[in-house]
């Protein structure tokens, strides 16, 4: 059974850059085929996906946040991070790790975790 634990801060300053750790156990992030995602979900709206990771490390990202997002992975911890830049109000929601991507369906997902980008 693959878990995955998101952490990291739950209020960040807007401008600044936040980052989020997905830990997964039960798995391995280098298995052949699989993808990493980030997704969030802003208050009153749908899942938005924010990026991914593959097996072999390539990262992938929505274009409407392409500029401000980086996701990264330790394979000797198996993690893979998101960090986001220059925050905003609209940047608050929860944000969730979850498996699956590209044409690979969402099957497993963290609890999520709320991120609130206030003064």
């Amino acid at each position: 059974q693959v878990q995955l634990q998101e952490s990291g801060p739950g209020l960040v300053k807007p401008s600044l850059t936040f980052s989020l750790t997905c830990t997964v156990s039960g798995g391995s992030i280098t298995t052949k085929d699989d993808y990493w995602s980030w997704v969030r979900q802003a208050p009153g709206t749908g899942l938005e996906w924010i990026g991914m990771i593959g097996y072999g490390g390539d990262a992938h990202y929505s274009p409407d946040l392409k500029s401000r997002t980086s996701i990264a992975r330790d394979t000797s911890k198996n993690q893979f991070t998101l960090q986001l830049s220059t925050v905003t109000p609209e940047d608050t929601a929860v944000y969730y790790c979850a498996r699956g991507g590209r044409t690979a369906p969402f099957d497993y997902w963290g609890q999520g975790t709320q991120v609130t980008v206030s003064s």
